[in-house]
């Protein structure tokens, strides 16, 4: 495949990934904050149907345009920003797996709540700040990736 096209799939999905994700988390957080069971119930169902259909998809797609980027032009996988980026992907998508679950037992919970006429339960609160720290993460290391991308320089690096 031509590298300018691998070059424009990664930037497209890398867009997705990290637009979905932080779309999706802002509704969840903002309709949690607003403790209305049912209001929760709803959004967390469509975030996790996001998840899924944009997020697992571009999550997966990153790493194969990037290999065959990496591959096309030669560059060695101990080049710093590169491994750097690598190693940041694997940590932001192993706060994701986990983020996914939780997110389906948030909606879960908030379904649970919503039809039983209670406040949002204990069990949803535990859930969402392990979603809260988790996304912290994944979100800190999503943004030092792109910077690494699009400067090709690791500060910290001396």
């Amino acid at each position: 495949m031509d590298y300018l096209l691998l070059k424009w799939l990664h930037i497209l999905s890398s867009t997705v990934l990290f637009g979905t994700g932080i779309g999706s988390a802002f509704y969840l957080l903002v309709a949690t904050l607003g403790r209305n069971p049912r209001t929760v119930a709803a959004i967390s169902g469509y975030v996790v149907t996001a998840d899924w259909l944009f997020t697992a998809t571009t999550a997966v797609l990153q790493p194969l345009t990037g290999w065959a980027m990496v591959r096309t032009v030669q560059m060695p996988w101990s080049t710093p920003w590169l491994a750097w980026s690598v190693g940041l992907y694997v940590l932001a998508i192993a706060c994701w797996l986990p983020v996914v679950w939780i997110q389906m037992r948030l909606r879960d919970e908030s379904r649970l709540c919503a039809d039983a006429g209670l406040a949002l339960s204990r069990a949803y609160w535990r859930h969402f700040i392990a979603w809260v720290a988790l996304g912290a993460v994944a979100f800190v290391a999503f943004l030092a990736i792109f910077w690494l991308m699009v400067t090709k320089q690791v500060p910290w690096a001396g």
